[in-house]
């Protein structure tokens, strides 16, 4: 497939994604998720603590080669995106949660991100380049997963009966979508 083609129909189709995703939850899914930070809380720390310390643990236990390191570094402190939130919708998991950490993960990333990078370039590379985060990337993750899921819980508010008969519809095309990204790859 032409990549020009994949740069533009993946994030349709994830947005698409993300909208049905919208379809299925409401205001009070986020406000219960405020109310109850503790999971928030706890996730964030596994996400930005726990996982880069296990990685760091795992580049020194197998003694990879700096750049393999780093790779290692940068994977376990890149925020979730919207797979993860996919993921959690086509499992029934809670959405409205995972959506939240999504976003709060992109805020914080950018500073975590580059700064968990950069301090593995200068442990496994010495006097390497430092690097930056682009801002356009986080805006990104916002355009492709808050605002179709807003745009799906307006939809709902207004059109309760149309969200539910969505939901098979949406969870087959994501189901499709996801195979197809897979099979891709």
């Amino acid at each position: 497939m032409d990549s020009g083609l994949i740069t533009l129909a993946l994030p349709i189709a994830l947005a698409i994604i993300m909208m049905g995703i919208g379809l299925e939850l409401t205001l009070q899914d986020f406000k219960r998720v405020a109310k109850y930070p503790k999971a928030v809380v706890v996730a964030l720390f596994c996400q930005l603590v726990i996982l880069t310390t296990i990685a760091f643990v795992i580049t020194q236990v197998l003694q990879l080669p700096p750049l393999l390191a780093i790779g290692m570094m940068l994977l376990a402190a890149s925020p979730g995106g919207s797979t993860a939130n996919l993921y959690s919708f086509l499992f029934k998991g809670d959405t409205a949660l995972n959506i939240t950490l999504t976003a709060l993960n992109s805020i914080i990333a950018v500073v975590s991100l580059p700064f968990i990078v950069n301090w593995a370039s200068q442990y496994f590379m010495p006097g390497s380049e430092q690097l930056s985060l682009q801002f356009s990337k986080v805006i990104q993750v916002f355009a492709l997963v808050i605002l179709p899921v807003s745009v799906g819980m307006i939809i709902r508010h207004f059109s309760p009966t149309f969200a539910k008969s969505m939901d098979k519809p949406v969870r087959i095309f994501s189901v499709i979508i996801l195979v197809a990204v897979i099979m891709g790859a």
